[in-house]
């Protein structure tokens, strides 16, 4: 037997004033797309905003739909648009963020694993890394690649 330990790491901002100006503005777009999210049934609007290379920032939210499996959340909404209009870009950070009829969250939401396998495709695609950045109203959490979120993952190798 073979026992491997796999280590993850964050890090914990208490205030966006701690981070460089694009990133508390990748912040501020991913809050403001979060409002523009279509979240009738959860009530539950998530808003992403992807950094490309170029600058360009590219916005998105969650869309339900009365039949559940149908929508799609704010991670993948941004990414999708952003490699089919920017398709030679490459993604340098995306910032996501959650607000309910209380307001934003307190505690930074991670995205679902669907999101995390997309994200880490789009990493591998660009052979770049990610900057991951997940505001919540206490604390804002930042991890520098897809893979402190999803360290063991299924990708285009294995399909060989």
């Amino acid at each position: 037997m073979i026992k491997r330990e796999i280590k993850s790491v964050l890090v914990d901002y208490n205030s966006p004033a701690e981070l460089n100006e694009d990133m508390q503005n990748l912040m501020q777009k991913a809050k403001e797309a979060a409002e523009k999210a279509y979240a009738p049934y959860s009530n539950f609007k998530v808003g992403a905003a992807v950094l490309l290379e170029n600058n360009e920032i590219i916005e998105g939210s969650n869309q339900e739909n009365a039949a559940y499996p149908s929508g799609l959340c704010a991670e993948r909404v941004a990414i999708f648009y952003a490699n089919s209009q920017y398709p030679n870009i490459k993604i340098k950070a995306i910032a996501i963020t959650a607000s309910t009829k209380d307001g934003f969250v307190e505690d930074p939401i991670p995205p679902c694993g669907s999101c995390l396998q997309v994200m880490l495709e789009s990493e591998q695609r660009a052979n770049k890394p990610i900057k991951v950045l997940l505001y919540g109203t206490n604390k804002i959490t930042i991890a520098e690649d897809i893979k402190q979120f999803l360290p063991v993952y299924f990708n285009k190798d294995m399909l060989k």
